[in-house]
Parts: structure tokens; sequence; C-alpha cells
């Protein structure tokens, strides 16, 4: 096991770096200039070149990708190019909201989904199971930030039973956590549905019925067990899109989050900021699918794995 997870860590490492190659050349290529930005309006051309000089953006794009990359194995992301305030403590005064909503999403998206896809799988091909794959079909079709505005426009606007702004309090949690949650819960709806009825056709079923199982006990212990393993690689990529989904859900509930601090950034053209932002965000997405691989031997004690 100890063999497995140090091969996925250093699998990660050219992972990692290629996303920051990707971000580092994309942001550089995006019209307008850093140096008008901090100096505004009616500057001379010499207080632009100082300002480019003190930020490093004279020297050439690959000095200053090595310089970036030199920086970033010692662990120093810069400063923000805006506040000149250190861009690690930005990334994590913010970062706890947005892992927070993720999480509170996936665990929505995981509830919803399997109470939806186990109910749809037993009922199959009745009037429930229509009305579940209709329900996951919305789920999975209707993007965040709409199913978001409509949240608040129903339980925020018309009932007022939960705000519709902010990130201090768990009420304020609910509703962006739903509106990123639905989607996921869509997606593992439909494969806890497949994935279960697939494992109801088998054998092991029909003679567990026979030795006078109950039909709950068999469900949850044993058809449920085999059928989710699948499911669990999907979790893995939909915390990911989550991640990432939370730019704009924290934007449409104004949540002080790591969506914020990058939206901020890229309209003020904030390289490091933004930089760091990816950073942090790739590192999470990559230790969360490194930990779902590793949970497949917990669920399934017959899964062996490769050194």
């Amino acid at each position: 096991m100890l063999q497995f997870v140090i091969k996925r860590m250093l699998i990660a490492i050219p992972v990692i770096l290629g996303c920051l190659t990707l971000v580092f050349f994309l942001i550089h290529f995006l019209p307008g200039s850093v140096a008008d930005l901090i100096a505004g309006e009616e500057v001379s051309a010499e207080t632009i070149s100082q300002i480019e000089e003190k930020l490093g953006l004279n020297q050439s794009l690959g000095q200053q990708y090595v310089t970036y990359l030199l920086n970033i194995i010692q662990g120093n992301l810069g400063q923000s190019f805006v506040t000149n305030e250190p861009v690690l403590d930005k990334l994590l005064a913010h970062f706890p909201a947005t892992l927070t909503l993720t999480i509170a999403s996936t665990i929505v998206a995981i509830t919803l989904g399997v109470v939806l896809g186990v109910l749809s799988a037993v009922y199959s091909n009745t009037f429930i199971d229509n009305v579940v794959r209709v329900i996951s079909l919305f789920g999975i079709s209707m993007p965040n930030f709409w199913i978001g505005i409509i949240l608040i426009m129903i339980f925020s606007v018309q009932f007022n039973w939960f705000p519709s702004i902010g990130s201090g309090s768990l009420n304020q949690l609910v509703l962006p956590a739903l509106a990123l949650g639905i989607s996921g819960a869509g997606v593992i709806t439909r494969l806890i549905r497949n994935s279960m009825l697939d494992v109801l056709n088998n054998k092991f079923v029909t003679t567990l019925r026979s030795k006078g199982l109950s039909e709950r006990k068999i469900i949850i212990k044993h058809v449920l067990r085999n059928a989710i393993l699948p499911t669990v690689t999907v979790i893995g990529i939909l915390f990911g899109e989550m991640l990432a989904g939370s730019v704009v859900t924290e934007t449409v509930f104004s949540r002080q989050g790591v969506g914020t601090v990058i939206i901020g950034a890229i309209n003020q053209k904030d390289i490091p900021v933004l930089q760091g932002a990816i950073l942090l965000i790739s590192i999470t997405y990559i230790t969360i699918n490194l930990l779902v691989d590793v949970s497949y031997s917990v669920i399934d004690p017959r899964i062996k794995r490769e050194a």
C-alpha cells in the first residue's frame, strides 16, 4: 500500500507541473498590461517601466517562468501585484470556506445520489423509477449557477428560510451546497441504479434470498456494497468539478472563498494570485483522488494494488 501511495504521489508531480505551465503561459497571453492596471490612467512611460522592472515583467517570458518554478520549489508563491500581500497567506485565509462548501456539496451529492439510485434500482421500470430518472436528468442538465438562482428565489426570497449571501454560518452554507450538490447527485443516481441492476441479476442474490435473508439486508449489505465501487471513482472526479464549480457558486452567493479571489485576480490580472489559486486547487484535487484510490481496498478487500 505504501509503495502504491508513493507511486501515485510521484505521478502527481508532472500533473501539477503541467497545470502550472499551462496556466502560466495562458495568463501571460491575456490582453492588457499588469503595469497599466497598477499605475492607472495618465501615467508616464517611465513609471510603467519602473513598475515592470519592480515586478520582474521586463524579463523574457522564459526567465519569468524559471523564476516562478524556483520560487514554487522554495514554497514561495510570490506577492499580489495589486495588494502586495503574500499569495499564500491570502489563499489560506479564503481556502477553508471553499473547502467547506466543496465537502458539503459532495456530502449532498452522495446522500441524494445513493438514496435515489437505490430507490430507482429497487423499483425499476415503475413510476418511482421514472420520477427519479427525470430528477437525475434535471440535476445533470442544469448549470450550477442557474440552480443557485432558483434556490435563492424559492428558499430565500419566497419563504425566507435561508440567507442568500455570506459564508459565516451553517445556514449560509445550505443553499450553495445544494446548488453544487444537485448536479453531482444526478450523476451518482444513474451510476448507482445501473450498477445495482447489474448486481441484482447475479446468482448470489438469488442464493441469499433462498437462505431467507430480508430484502433490506440483501440490498444494503450485499448489493449496494458491490455496486458502489464504480461510484467511488466518480466521487473523486465530482469533488474536483465541485471545487472548480465553487468559483461561480461563490460569486452567486457572495461567499468569501477562493472563487472570489480567482474572479478578482482575473479582473485585476493579478498573476501571482491566480497562479497560486490554480496550484492550490490542483494539489487538493490530486490529493482527494489519491484518497479515493486508497479507499478501494477498504470498500472491497479483494482488490490488490500493484506497487
